[in-house]
């Protein structure tokens, strides 16, 4: 039986949308500064907000993420949470939440049965190095998400 494509980006923007969704780790904090051209603590004070202990993107008056612009203008340079949407650990570990995600996302194929959702987002995740285990500078939709770190 051919497995169904779980997830296609269909370049919305619909998860640029929305203020304080974009945490940074220290790496993408470095990641993102080297690629605006910027030191450190230049770029966190252009483009961050420190809230809860973490280091997240701010928004645009629009509300949408301050790099976004008919796309997004860091795409190469993009933090780990967005390399990682739609398999934050929500949407792979829970099936309510994988359904709310799709009702935004067009990109997520509800043909693909929720246990494939999550078994394609594990590989994905895994195959770009984007699991991590639970600390201080990682983002929650990154934590516990693959198999190593159920």
């Amino acid at each position: 039986m051919p497995t169904v494509t779980a997830f296609v980006c269909q370049r919305c923007g619909h998860c640029c949308q929305g203020v304080g969704g974009i945490v940074m780790s220290a790496a993408d904090i470095e990641r993102l500064a080297g690629h605006v051209k910027l030191d450190r603590e230049t770029f966190l004070s252009r483009y961050a907000e420190f809230v809860g202990g973490r280091q997240r993107l701010i928004t645009g008056d629009d509300n949408y993420c301050i790099f976004y612009a008919d796309g997004c203008s860091v795409h190469p340079a993009r933090p780990d949470v967005c390399r990682a949407w739609p398999y934050f650990r929500g949407n792979i570990i829970d099936a309510d939440s994988h359904a709310m995600a799709a009702e935004d996302c067009p990109g997520i194929n509800m043909q693909a049965p929720h246990a494939e959702f999550a078994r394609q987002g594990r590989d994905y995740l895994t195959s770009r190095g984007l699991c991590r285990p639970r600390g201080a500078d990682v983002p929650e939709a990154l934590v516990e998400t693959c198999p190593d770190n159920p």
